[in-house]
Protein backbone atom coordinates (compact mmCIF):
# COMPACT_ATOMS: atom_id res chain seq x y z
CA UNK A 1 0.00 0.00 0.00
CA UNK A 2 2.92 2.64 0.86
CA UNK A 3 4.67 1.56 -2.58
CA UNK A 4 1.46 2.46 -4.43
CA UNK A 5 1.53 5.96 -2.87
CA UNK A 6 4.90 6.55 -3.81
CA UNK A 7 6.34 5.63 -0.34
CA UNK A 8 9.36 3.15 0.01
CA UNK A 9 9.65 1.78 3.48
CA UNK A 10 12.88 0.26 2.97
CA UNK A 11 14.90 3.18 1.51
CA UNK A 12 12.45 6.23 2.21
CA UNK A 13 15.10 8.71 0.72
CA UNK A 14 15.32 6.51 -2.66
CA UNK A 15 11.92 7.20 -3.01
CA UNK A 16 9.22 9.81 -4.75
CA UNK A 17 10.38 13.49 -3.87
CA UNK A 18 6.90 14.05 -2.48
CA UNK A 19 5.80 11.35 0.00
CA UNK A 20 2.34 10.97 1.26
CA UNK A 21 3.82 12.48 4.55
CA UNK A 22 4.18 15.45 2.19
CA UNK A 23 0.33 15.99 1.47
CA UNK A 24 -0.84 17.58 4.36
CA UNK A 25 1.89 20.59 3.25
CA UNK A 26 -0.28 21.23 0.14
CA UNK A 27 -2.38 23.81 1.98
CA UNK A 28 0.47 25.90 2.49
CA UNK A 29 1.07 26.73 -1.49
CA UNK A 30 -0.37 29.12 -2.55
CA UNK A 31 -1.13 27.32 -5.82
CA UNK A 32 -3.16 24.80 -4.33
CA UNK A 33 -5.24 27.44 -2.19
CA UNK A 34 -6.19 29.33 -5.44
CA UNK A 35 -7.80 26.44 -7.34
CA UNK A 36 -9.95 25.63 -4.19
CA UNK A 37 -11.51 29.47 -4.68
CA UNK A 38 -13.32 28.88 -7.45
CA UNK A 39 -15.32 25.73 -5.69
CA UNK A 40 -18.86 26.62 -6.39
CA UNK A 41 -20.67 26.28 -2.99
CA UNK A 42 -24.19 26.71 -2.20
CA UNK A 43 -25.59 27.48 1.79
CA UNK A 44 -28.18 24.99 3.46
CA UNK A 45 -31.57 27.35 2.75
CA UNK A 46 -30.63 27.78 -1.17
CA UNK A 47 -29.65 31.43 -0.36
CA UNK A 48 -26.47 31.85 -1.61
CA UNK A 49 -25.05 30.06 -4.51
CA UNK A 50 -21.63 31.37 -5.51
CA UNK A 51 -17.86 30.48 -5.36
CA UNK A 52 -15.72 30.01 -2.08
CA UNK A 53 -13.74 33.06 -2.42
CA UNK A 54 -16.73 35.24 -2.43
CA UNK A 55 -18.54 33.28 0.18
CA UNK A 56 -15.83 33.87 2.29
CA UNK A 57 -15.79 37.47 1.25
CA UNK A 58 -19.08 38.69 1.34
CA UNK A 59 -21.86 36.04 2.99
CA UNK A 60 -19.73 35.28 6.19
CA UNK A 61 -21.12 36.28 9.53
CA UNK A 62 -18.92 38.69 11.68
CA UNK A 63 -19.11 38.95 15.29
CA UNK A 64 -20.01 41.46 17.52
CA UNK A 65 -16.35 42.42 18.14
CA UNK A 66 -15.13 42.73 14.70
CA UNK A 67 -16.38 46.06 14.15
CA UNK A 68 -14.08 47.23 17.17
CA UNK A 69 -11.15 45.32 16.06
CA UNK A 70 -11.51 47.41 12.11
CA UNK A 71 -11.66 50.48 14.07
CA UNK A 72 -8.56 49.95 15.92
CA UNK A 73 -7.09 48.76 12.42
CA UNK A 74 -8.35 51.32 10.92
CA UNK A 75 -6.88 53.78 13.38
CA UNK A 76 -3.53 52.53 13.15
CA UNK A 77 -3.78 52.42 9.44
CA UNK A 78 -4.15 55.86 9.46
CA UNK A 79 -0.78 56.59 12.11
CA UNK A 80 1.36 54.49 10.45
CA UNK A 81 2.26 54.74 7.10
CA UNK A 82 1.85 51.51 4.92
CA UNK A 83 4.66 50.91 2.68
CA UNK A 84 4.04 51.08 -1.10
CA UNK A 85 3.83 47.50 -2.61
CA UNK A 86 3.82 46.66 -6.30
CA UNK A 87 0.18 45.28 -7.21
CA UNK A 88 -0.26 42.06 -9.04
CA UNK A 89 0.52 41.85 -13.01
CA UNK A 90 -1.48 39.75 -15.00
CA UNK A 91 1.10 37.34 -17.14
CA UNK A 92 0.60 36.58 -20.97
CA UNK A 93 -2.74 34.43 -20.42
CA UNK A 94 -4.19 37.26 -18.50
CA UNK A 95 -4.15 35.58 -15.44
CA UNK A 96 -2.39 36.69 -12.40
CA UNK A 97 -0.07 34.07 -11.02
CA UNK A 98 -1.17 32.50 -7.77
CA UNK A 99 2.23 33.04 -6.14
CA UNK A 100 1.76 36.88 -5.90
CA UNK A 101 -1.53 37.78 -3.90
CA UNK A 102 -2.91 41.35 -3.06
CA UNK A 103 -3.60 41.72 0.56
CA UNK A 104 -7.06 41.24 0.18
CA UNK A 105 -6.29 37.50 -1.10
CA UNK A 106 -3.99 36.59 1.15
CA UNK A 107 -6.16 37.45 3.90
CA UNK A 108 -8.80 34.72 2.07
CA UNK A 109 -6.10 32.78 1.54
CA UNK A 110 -5.03 32.09 4.98
CA UNK A 111 -9.24 32.04 5.79
CA UNK A 112 -9.11 28.87 3.81
CA UNK A 113 -5.34 27.53 5.17
CA UNK A 114 -7.51 27.82 8.60
CA UNK A 115 -11.01 26.30 7.28
CA UNK A 116 -9.59 23.38 5.37
CA UNK A 117 -6.81 20.05 7.16
CA UNK A 118 -5.45 17.17 5.85
CA UNK A 119 -4.30 14.66 8.38
CA UNK A 120 -2.01 11.29 7.73
CA UNK A 121 -2.11 8.21 9.66
CA UNK A 122 1.18 6.99 9.49
CA UNK A 123 0.41 3.95 10.09
CA UNK A 124 -2.41 3.01 7.76
CA UNK A 125 -1.54 5.48 5.13
CA UNK A 126 -5.70 7.01 5.67
CA UNK A 127 -5.71 10.39 4.84
CA UNK A 128 -8.25 12.44 6.43
CA UNK A 129 -9.73 15.68 5.45
CA UNK A 130 -11.66 18.25 7.82
CA UNK A 131 -13.12 21.51 7.10
CA UNK A 132 -15.17 24.13 8.76
CA UNK A 133 -17.64 26.65 7.61
CA UNK A 134 -20.25 28.66 8.92
CA UNK A 135 -23.01 26.55 6.85
CA UNK A 136 -22.87 23.00 7.26
CA UNK A 137 -23.90 22.47 3.16
CA UNK A 138 -20.82 24.30 2.51
CA UNK A 139 -18.59 22.61 4.53
CA UNK A 140 -19.89 18.78 2.93
CA UNK A 141 -18.83 20.73 -0.32
CA UNK A 142 -15.43 21.87 0.13
CA UNK A 143 -14.92 18.17 2.07
CA UNK A 144 -16.25 16.68 -1.53
CA UNK A 145 -14.29 19.39 -3.31
CA UNK A 146 -10.83 18.77 -1.75
CA UNK A 147 -11.25 15.49 -1.78
CA UNK A 148 -11.05 15.74 -5.65
CA UNK A 149 -8.39 18.05 -6.16
CA UNK A 150 -6.42 16.10 -3.79
CA UNK A 151 -7.05 13.03 -5.77
CA UNK A 152 -6.17 14.68 -8.85
CA UNK A 153 -2.58 16.08 -7.91
CA UNK A 154 -1.49 13.04 -6.51
CA UNK A 155 -2.87 11.54 -9.71
CA UNK A 156 -0.67 14.11 -11.56
CA UNK A 157 2.52 13.64 -9.86
CA UNK A 158 2.47 10.07 -9.58
CA UNK A 159 1.69 9.97 -13.13
CA UNK A 160 3.85 12.90 -14.34
CA UNK A 161 7.23 10.92 -15.34
CA UNK A 162 5.02 7.90 -17.07
CA UNK A 163 2.78 10.85 -19.04
CA UNK A 164 5.84 12.62 -20.34
CA UNK A 165 7.23 8.90 -21.49
CA UNK A 166 3.93 8.45 -23.63
CA UNK A 167 4.24 11.53 -24.99
CA UNK A 168 8.30 10.82 -26.25
CA UNK A 169 6.82 7.85 -27.66
CA UNK A 170 4.30 9.36 -29.63
CA UNK A 171 6.15 11.46 -31.22
CA UNK A 172 8.82 9.47 -32.18
CA UNK A 173 5.83 6.87 -33.66
CA UNK A 174 5.05 9.88 -35.73
CA UNK A 175 8.64 10.94 -36.81
CA UNK A 176 8.95 6.80 -37.57
CA UNK A 177 5.70 6.13 -39.71
CA UNK A 178 6.65 9.67 -41.63
CA UNK A 179 9.98 8.44 -42.68
CA UNK A 180 8.68 4.94 -43.33
CA UNK A 181 6.21 6.23 -45.33
CA UNK A 182 8.53 8.62 -47.39
CA UNK A 183 10.71 6.21 -47.91
CA UNK A 184 7.93 3.46 -49.18
CA UNK A 185 7.24 5.83 -51.28
CA UNK A 186 10.99 6.77 -52.54
CA UNK A 187 11.40 3.59 -53.64
CA UNK A 188 7.65 2.24 -55.03
CA UNK A 189 8.92 5.65 -57.35
CA UNK A 190 12.16 4.41 -58.26
CA UNK A 191 11.03 0.92 -58.58
CA UNK A 192 8.19 1.80 -61.34
CA UNK A 193 10.82 3.97 -63.01
CA UNK A 194 13.35 1.11 -63.43
CA UNK A 195 10.83 -2.08 -63.97
CA UNK A 196 12.93 -3.13 -66.73
CA UNK A 197 16.19 -2.12 -66.28
CA UNK A 198 18.65 -5.20 -65.44
CA UNK A 199 21.63 -2.97 -64.52
CA UNK A 200 23.75 -4.35 -61.47
CA UNK A 201 24.03 -0.38 -60.44
CA UNK A 202 20.27 -0.04 -60.70
CA UNK A 203 19.47 -2.96 -58.85
CA UNK A 204 21.82 -2.38 -56.25
CA UNK A 205 20.97 0.59 -55.21
CA UNK A 206 16.78 -0.50 -55.48
CA UNK A 207 18.09 -3.65 -53.15
CA UNK A 208 19.56 -0.68 -50.83
CA UNK A 209 16.52 0.89 -50.72
CA UNK A 210 14.31 -1.69 -50.07
CA UNK A 211 16.43 -2.45 -47.00
CA UNK A 212 16.53 1.16 -45.43
CA UNK A 213 12.79 0.68 -45.85
CA UNK A 214 12.53 -2.25 -44.31
CA UNK A 215 14.64 -0.85 -41.52
CA UNK A 216 12.30 2.00 -40.85
CA UNK A 217 9.46 -0.53 -41.17
CA UNK A 218 11.15 -2.37 -38.21
CA UNK A 219 11.82 0.98 -36.15
CA UNK A 220 8.36 2.14 -36.58
CA UNK A 221 6.62 -1.43 -35.44
CA UNK A 222 9.11 -1.18 -32.65
CA UNK A 223 8.39 2.38 -31.18
CA UNK A 224 4.86 1.89 -31.74
CA UNK A 225 5.24 -1.70 -29.25
CA UNK A 226 7.33 0.57 -26.89
CA UNK A 227 4.56 3.10 -27.17
CA UNK A 228 2.19 0.79 -26.49
CA UNK A 229 4.44 -0.35 -23.35
CA UNK A 230 4.53 3.07 -22.06
CA UNK A 231 0.65 4.03 -22.12
CA UNK A 232 -0.16 0.28 -20.29
CA UNK A 233 2.77 1.64 -17.51
CA UNK A 234 1.18 4.91 -17.24
CA UNK A 235 -1.96 2.96 -15.95
CA UNK A 236 -0.19 1.13 -13.78
CA UNK A 237 1.10 4.28 -12.14
CA UNK A 238 -2.45 5.88 -11.55
CA UNK A 239 -3.37 5.20 -8.07
CA UNK A 240 -6.33 3.56 -6.72
CA UNK A 241 -8.64 5.50 -4.33
CA UNK A 242 -10.77 4.33 -1.51
CA UNK A 243 -13.42 6.43 0.44
CA UNK A 244 -14.11 5.01 3.33
CA UNK A 245 -16.40 7.50 5.06
CA UNK A 246 -18.10 9.91 3.30
CA UNK A 247 -18.45 13.74 4.55
CA UNK A 248 -21.93 14.77 5.73
CA UNK A 249 -23.96 17.57 6.73
CA UNK A 250 -23.57 17.91 10.46
CA UNK A 251 -26.81 18.29 12.61
CA UNK A 252 -25.19 20.51 15.14
CA UNK A 253 -22.65 22.92 15.15
CA UNK A 254 -18.75 22.04 15.51
CA UNK A 255 -18.22 25.24 17.42
CA UNK A 256 -18.37 27.27 19.54
CA UNK A 257 -19.65 25.08 21.89
CA UNK A 258 -23.24 26.63 23.21
CA UNK A 259 -23.44 24.84 26.61
CA UNK A 260 -19.95 27.09 27.39
CA UNK A 261 -20.81 30.04 26.10
CA UNK A 262 -23.65 30.52 27.74
CA UNK A 263 -22.30 28.89 31.58
CA UNK A 264 -19.46 31.92 30.30
CA UNK A 265 -22.38 34.65 29.34
CA UNK A 266 -24.02 33.52 32.96
CA UNK A 267 -21.08 33.93 35.16
CA UNK A 268 -20.49 37.26 33.68
CA UNK A 269 -23.97 38.70 33.83
CA UNK A 270 -24.07 37.51 37.60
CA UNK A 271 -21.17 39.34 38.18
CA UNK A 272 -22.17 42.36 36.37
CA UNK A 273 -25.44 42.32 38.42
CA UNK A 274 -23.91 41.44 41.65
CA UNK A 275 -21.56 44.60 41.35
CA UNK A 276 -24.75 47.08 40.09
CA UNK A 277 -26.53 45.94 43.02
CA UNK A 278 -24.65 46.32 45.93
CA UNK A 279 -22.43 49.52 43.76
CA UNK A 280 -23.21 51.53 46.78
CA UNK A 281 -22.24 49.19 49.84
CA UNK A 282 -18.76 48.67 47.96
CA UNK A 283 -18.50 52.71 47.61
CA UNK A 284 -18.96 53.28 51.34
CA UNK A 285 -16.81 50.59 52.12
CA UNK A 286 -13.93 51.88 49.88
CA UNK A 287 -14.67 55.12 51.75
CA UNK A 288 -14.48 53.92 55.11
CA UNK A 289 -10.94 52.16 54.25
CA UNK A 290 -9.82 54.85 52.83
CA UNK A 291 -10.54 57.36 55.61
Amino acid sequence: MAASFGYNLDNPEGGDAITPMLYPSLMEDNGFVANLFNIHVKSSDDEIVTNYYDYLKNHQKQPWWSAITKWIGGIVKSIVPKAKVPSPESGVSGKRSPYWFTEEEEGIANIVRNAIMFTLNDKTGVISITTKAQDPLVAKILADSVQVYLQEFIIAYRTNKARVDVYHYEELVHQALAEYLRSSEEYSKFSDANKEVVMVSIQTKMNNMLKDMQIKYNTYTSLTAQYEASKARLQERIPAFTQLKGASVNVKPAGPKRMIFVIIMLILSTMVTIVVIFRHDLTKIITIRNS
